[in-house]
């Protein structure tokens, strides 16, 4: 994942709860107020400690910020303690954050950000332009990073006084400050890499202690960002959902973070818990590499996807928390273009491209997947379940997280994959898709695309951008290597205590300086 990506965790791969909870969904049809009169009434305080439960394994635990966070907690704890340069925001996609502001040259390939007045380091020092410009340099460089910031090179990223930072696009790129909400952290300039555990971020949270995973952070009083409310945040690992929504029924933590539909259900009875429920949070892609291998061919992948029952894998995968896909990303954008048809199950066509396409139908064929989040491995089980039904024999494989991001992700033939960041249809091409890209998950090369994306992100004109983009999804639907099925809600479990609970997407999700407890 890098969440790099998960910004369900995420990638994002999300982190943290979200959801507006004076009315919030207990299930399909049906509705759970966990407020009351008493409550909505209540003014934020200062004070308490907020004990947040995350997905992740001990194993897997990252340190780096600019590293693959394969664990949900470890991108929590990262987000908190480091800030990234903007952030999702109420208003627009794309809001400040380090950078209070951004400017584009005339002809978008030139943007200046400058750094939020009274921005500064835990440990007192004042964050400069060259502390930016040597962070994004060391991001560019991991393996995790080298896509983040596509079409700038290292040598494009330069200080223009203490508080400017210049980034030049080879390209361009009216998008480019959205590709810097998501991991975008700042250290200080030459850190060492032996220095990078602890080293002081700019967050809105001090980091106090860290043991296998789990850890406390304590308020930054100092924050650029305004007042902070809650005195700490302690966050807790778990391996599996169950666990963790467990965790919140005996009063363990406070929150329980992407438990998923069966855990939601466990809660329906239990009135002190708030269900928060996040409609189309997550994409949950079978992936098909395209690149070479028995799904090159686009008429296969096109079987594939009428092959499945999509209705059938939203009820049954995620018990009804989510809707039906239709292979395109982004569904969570302005510009999502719901007007092309969705693509309905046709068993007969799918065997017919199959026979067209001389696909072996003798051989057996590995879906690789892990249980990082709820419904992953069982939308996997049932996708091979349906294929049968056009004779395509699959054999799922369940792997260990970090074997599965280190050797199985970007490599595989066929295998599931998700994202927690689903509001820009745009961040998605460059991330996953346009022929240059670090995280090309199904390896697709298609110039068409890759001439409506530069026409999207190029254009000042908002009809012309329109078009390009709706262009870009035609061609997505047609010929990827994405078979989307569905969109997974994002569910949360919270205790009657906890409010104002961050409502944003992606990084969004992360942002708990303004929650607060109501005891």
């Amino acid at each position: 994942m890098g969440v790099t990506r998960r910004q369900l965790l995420w990638a994002g791969a999300g982190i943290g709860a979200a959801g507006a909870l004076a009315a919030c969904s207990s299930g399909p049809g049906g509705s759970k107020d966990t407020t009351d009169s008493a409550a909505a009434s209540q003014q934020p305080r200062s004070g308490g400690t907020l004990r947040v439960g995350a997905l992740g394994k001990a194993a897997s635990v990252t340190r780096d910020p600019h590293g693959t966070q394969g664990n949900e907690s470890d991108y929590l704890i990262l987000s908190l303690v480091y800030d990234t340069l903007a952030a999702p925001g109420d208003k627009t996609n794309t809001a400040p954050r380090l950078a209070a502001t951004w400017k584009p040259s005339e002809d978008l390939k030139t943007w200046r950000f400058t750094i939020a007045e009274g921005a500064k380091f835990h440990d007192g020092t004042p964050v400069t332009a060259d502390d930016v410009v040597w962070s994004l340099k060391r991001l560019r460089g991991t393996p995790a990073g080298a896509s983040r910031l596509p079409g700038i090179k290292p040598e494009n990223i330069t200080a223009e006084d203490a508080k400017t930072v210049v980034l030049v696009s080879d390209y361009a790129n009216a998008d480019l400050p959205l590709l810097t909400r998501l991991t975008t952290f700042v250290l200080k300039k030459d850190t060492k890499d032996d220095q990078i555990a602890g080293a002081p971020g700019t967050g809105p949270f001090k980091l106090e202690w860290f043991r296998d995973g789990n850890a406390r952070l304590v308020r930054n009083d100092g924050w650029y960002g305004g007042k902070v409310l809650l005195d700490a945040i302690e966050v807790r690992i778990f391996e599996s959902p169950q666990a963790m929504a467990n965790a919140l029924l005996g009063g363990q933590i406070d929150v329980a973070s992407n438990v998923g539909a069966v855990a939601a259900r466990t809660a329906e009875t239990r009135k002190e818990i708030q269900i928060l429920r996040r409609p189309d949070d997550m994409a949950m892609p079978i992936v098909l590499r395209t690149t070479d291998g028995p799904f090159a061919d686009a008429r296969v992948r096109e079987a594939l996807r009428l092959a499945v029952d999509r209705e059938a894998m939203v009820k049954q995968a995620l018990s009804g928390y989510g809707t039906v896909g239709n292979d395109i990303l982004g569904t969570g954008d302005p510009v999502f273009a719901k007007d092309i048809p969705q693509r309905k199950r046709d068993l007969a066509k799918a065997k017919q491209l199959l026979a067209e396409a001389g696909f072996d139908t003798s051989k057996t064929y590995d879906l690789v997947t892990t249980e990082d989040i709820a419904g992953l491995a069982e939308s996997a089980t049932l996708f091979a379940t349906q294929a049968r039904e056009i004779d395509v024999k699959i054999n799922v494989v369940k792997q260990d997280s970090k074997v599965f991001w280190d050797a199985t992700w970007l490599k595989a033939p066929l295998y599931t994959t998700y994202w927690g960041t689903n509001d820009s249809v745009v961040f998605f091409a460059s991330k996953t898709m346009v022929s240059e890209s670090g995280q090309n998950e199904a390896g697709w090369r298609e110039p068409t695309f890759d001439e409506a994306y530069r026409k999207a992100i190029g254009a000042a004109d908002p009809a012309e951008r329109t078009k390009a983009l709706h262009q870009l999804q035609e061609i997505e639907f047609a010929k990827s290597g994405y078979l989307l099925w569905g969109m997974a809600d994002g569910i949360d479990l919270a205790g009657a205590a906890v409010r104002d609970l961050p409502k944003l997407p992606g990084y969004g999700r992360v942002q708990l300086e303004k929650t607060w407890l109501a005891r």
